[in-house]
């Protein structure tokens, strides 16, 4: 007996997931699933985080920004229930055990809201006049000076932040693929609901824990990091502290009192700014009266759900302050904003001594990805916490003596009985485990290698420890005169010297048949990384080489392959051979100074000739010899770069960098032949125009004192490649003009698309509209014109004997233009025009230009 009892619990026991799989069968084919749109019944538009419910149930759920909705149960019921505050309370009914779609239109109805009180039938479409929500958010604008940080004398407060890293949305065949078999101890799950899908991969985790002070007059600010934690890896493309930089402008604190938020390089719109109620729709979606005081729920919308704009709800206290208490933010699937699948902002606000609210916690989560709905990207949380949170304590002014930011001498070195003390947020175990992941990632042989090779793709280096051989783009070039050009080279790393840094390279031109050279040693002053800010070295150097004159480029090297493809005629150079030494000094106010000193010997090469007409006789001139010393200054408050071991590149934000520069010549020293002050000067700045886009613009000038030749002036700046050069003039030929005064005004505008989102065949391309103008003022005094004075070299001359090069007269040189951006995520082409001296040999007055920039 007890053996068959055991067979039947045996084969029971076999048979129950398959009971329960027909129970679960049954169930499903019962339920009942209704999706829909909900409409404003008299302009059919969309009605955003509208309440529904099956009837006479706790079973709620909400429409998304779009109006959309869906709600499933496994009930029997027969009617839902929509709800939305100032409109009439909607019944429909449904099928019961059915799926179904359904469209629901709510009639508006009065509103009353405390001391809002405003009546409102029906109504043609959305409008900001006699809109309840408006009023309430006018209402809160104008609150808003008495409700900042700012409206008191004194502020101090102590800050946490976590900022955490991870690839993301992995799918078990990433996961499992060969590459990622000795990396499994990497990897976490989670939610798959969740933001990052189900599998992650942590790369990276910083915390910061700091004191922080305000001074409302004379208005002043100070943070002192106590702490500062955060993986170390150690190849030549990641920088710890330069992704920290990074991290930090990506996910910058966000603070909804100001008129515009900027998150992943772009400005989003406040929904709280001077101009919200132009370019947002708002909704009261909710009355909250167990809260004291009393909060209203304001939901909000784009007018254009491809601009730079927020949509979500904040909650307005009702206590006539106006402020917010809490805030969600995200953005719309439609937005204009390249490879972000997903972006959630909470803001949580508590009260301070005096009753008033201040913003406490601030949770950041963005989703990155080039496939907008699925395969693998990176996600990125960050999370601010402030306590200790005290108005009107005055500190003594030492205080705020020195720079606003100090890091104090062990903040990195901190144990984790302070991190347990300070430590505001939770920390999982998981993300604790990123410390001791990532320490053990960068020793194992297979990272190395995987690293080696992405240095190589990305940077264009492949490292061999101390020494690392590149950029692999300028191995092979070619133009008119060099003809085919093979390079190799390469420079030191910090694996051999965090003091001493050599670079060099070789190349041979096989038209010339002439061989070039590199060599360059620095030392390190500050027993850093000579490209660690803040920088202090000296360097001295030998080049001997081609230059094309008048092309000067920003970040790549003039040999880069790319570029040997040209327009029009490109057959002149110069050989140049510079010895230099230059002492540098940073300072950590992004200050800095640069003192050189530079013998240069010039020579002529292709059709391009040194010629003069000495007592009517012409001659030829070998060579031009220069000694000169240059002090060079730059300030640039505020300034942050994209760093790594053995790079840094500067991020473009809205602070100005100024430059000024002087050049002394010195006749007679080490053979110098001319005597001669040049003065240059620059502001740079980036203007950002809300919803508008921004504006590069640059200022320049420059006047050069004493009788030279034409390549001691100023050669402007061109470009004859197919390449749009911010800097340069895009239709001007190299060597076109040159001066001894000029004075110049670029401006580059990107409209982010401000314009194609309204355009309704253009709105899904998400193309960005770009305009831009370059204006050129200069010209030559009468000591420096060939026309004039014969001793001086003549300006070159075609093969049929008219002049290439000029002086800009009265008239200035002029171009714009237009063009379009984000093709394709990465490709922007403008349409360049030329507005003047058109008469001039081989010019065009039309060209098209084009420039790969990855922007978000």
């Amino acid at each position: 007996m007890k053996k068959y009892l055991k067979k039947l619990i045996y084969i029971g026991t076999l048979l129950l997931p398959f009971m329960a799989i027909q129970s679960s069968a049954q169930s499903l084919s019962a339920s009942t699933t209704v999706t829909g749109i909900i409409t404003d019944a008299n302009d059919k538009d969309p009605l955003p985080y509208v309440t529904l419910l099956f009837k006479g149930t706790n079973i709620v759920s909400r429409s998304d920004a779009d109006g959309k909705f869906t709600i499933s149960t496994s009930e029997n019921h027969t009617q839902l229930q929509f709800s939305f505050v100032g409109y009439k309370t909607k019944i429909v009914n449904i099928k019961p055990g059915e799926t179904q779609t359904i469209a629901v239109q709510m009639e508006s109805a009065a509103t009353s809201l405390n001391e809002v009180v405003i009546s409102s039938g029906k109504r043609p479409s959305y409008k900001n006049r006699d809109n309840p929500a408006v009023e309430l958010i006018r209402r809160v604008i104008d609150h808003k000076n008495s409700n900042r940080m700012e409206a008191y004398d004194q502020v101090e407060y102590k800050q946490y932040e976590k900022m955490v890293f991870n690839m993301s949305n992995l799918s078990e065949k990433f996961k499992n693929k060969r590459i990622f078999r000795n990396y499994q101890f990497l990897f976490e799950e989670q939610d798959s609901t969740k933001i990052g899908g189900k599998n992650l991969l942590p790369i990276f985790i910083q915390e910061k824990f700091s004191q922080n002070y305000y001074n409302k007059n004379p208005e002043k600010t100070k943070t002192i990091i106590l702490g500062d934690k955060h993986v170390n890896y150690d190849t030549p493309l990641i920088d710890s502290k330069g992704l920290s930089q990074y991290f930090e402008r990506m996910y910058a604190d966000v603070n909804i009192y100001d008129n515009n938020i900027s998150l992943v390089s772009n400005q989003f719109l406040s929904p709280i700014a001077d101009a919200a109620p132009t370019f947002y729709k708002f909704f009261i979606t909710d009355t909250i009266k167990n809260h004291s005081p009393q909060l209203i729920e304001l939901s909000f919308i784009p007018r254009n759900n491809t601009d730079m704009l927020f949509e979500g709800r904040i909650y307005i206290t009702m206590d006539g302050n106006y402020a917010v208490q809490d805030a969600f933010l995200t953005v719309n699937k439609n937005i204009n904003l390249n490879f972000v699948r997903a972006l959630e902002v909470k803001l949580t606000f508590d009260k301070n001594e005096v009753n008033r609210y201040y913003l406490a916690k601030t949770n950041l989560l963005v989703d990155f990805g080039l496939n907008q709905n699925k395969g693998g990207g990176f996600t990125g949380e960050r999370v601010v916490t402030l306590t200790d949170y005290q108005i009107n304590k005055k500190q003594p002014a030492e205080v705020y003596d020195g720079p606003k930011l100090v890091v104090v001498p062990e903040a990195e070195k901190r144990g984790n009985q302070f991190w347990l003390e300070n430590r505001t947020d939770t920390l999982s175990k998981n993300d604790l485990q990123i410390y001791s992941n990532v320490d053990t990632l960068k020793n194992m042989t297979s990272f190395k290698k995987t690293m080696d090779l992405v240095t190589l793709l990305f940077a264009g280096y492949k490292d061999f420890g101390p020494f690392e051989v590149g950029p692999v783009n300028t191995f092979y070039s070619f133009n008119e005169v060099e003809g085919f050009r093979l390079r190799l080279g390469g420079r030191t790393t910090t694996a051999l010297s965090k003091r001493y840094y050599f670079e060099t390279y070789g190349a041979y031109g096989f038209n010339d048949e002439k061989w070039k050279y590199f060599l360059s040693g620095t030392y390190s002053l500050n027993n850093k990384s000579i490209y660690t800010f803040p920088q202090s070295y000296l360097r001295a150097s030998f080049q001997r080489d081609t230059k094309i004159p008048g092309q000067e480029l920003q970040f790549v090297q003039e040999d880069n392959f790319l570029l040997s493809f040209k327009r029009g005629e490109n057959n002149m150079m110069l050989y140049n051979d510079t010895y230099k030494f230059e002492y540098m000094k940073e300072f950590e106010n992004h200050f800095s100074y640069n003192l050189s000193f530079r013998k240069w010997s010039q020579k002529p090469g292709g059709t391009l000739f040194f010629n003069n007409f000495l007592n009517n006789r012409a001659q030829r001139i070998d060579n031009i010899n220069t000694s000169e010393v240059t002090l060079a200054l730059r300030y640039a408050p505020k300034e942050r770069f994209y760093q790594g071991k053995l790079y840094r590149t500067p991020i473009i934000d809205k602070y100005p960098i100024l430059n000024f520069r002087y050049t002394a010549g010195l006749k007679g020293v080490f053979d110098g032949d001319y005597n001669y002050h040049k003065i240059d000067g620059s502001i740079q700045k980036r203007f950002y125009l809300s919803q508008l886009g921004y504006s590069d613009v640059t200022a320049e000038g420059g006047y050069t004192f004493g009788k030279l030749p034409f390549p001691l002036l100023t050669i402007h700046r061109a470009n004859q490649s197919y390449a749009y050069q911010l800097n340069s003039y895009n239709l001007m030929n190299f060597l076109e003009f040159v001066s001894d005064h000029y004075a110049s005004f670029n401006i580059d505008h990107n409209f982010n698309g401000f314009f194609f989102n309204k355009i309704p065949l253009l709105k899904k391309l998400k193309l960005r509209e770009n305009a831009s103008f370059k204006i050129l003022y200069g010209g030559i005094r009468n000591e420096n014109d060939p026309a004039l004075n014969q001793s001086l070299l003549t300006f070159p001359v075609n093969q049929d004997g008219v002049s290439t090069t000029y002086s800009l007269d009265r008239e200035p040189y002029m171009e714009g233009s237009v063009g379009i951006g984000n093709i394709f995520k990465l490709l922007r082409v403008d349409l360049v025009k030329r507005f003047n001296y058109l008469d001039h040999p081989v010019v065009s007055e039309w060209g098209i230009r084009a420039r790969v920039k990855f922007d978000f």
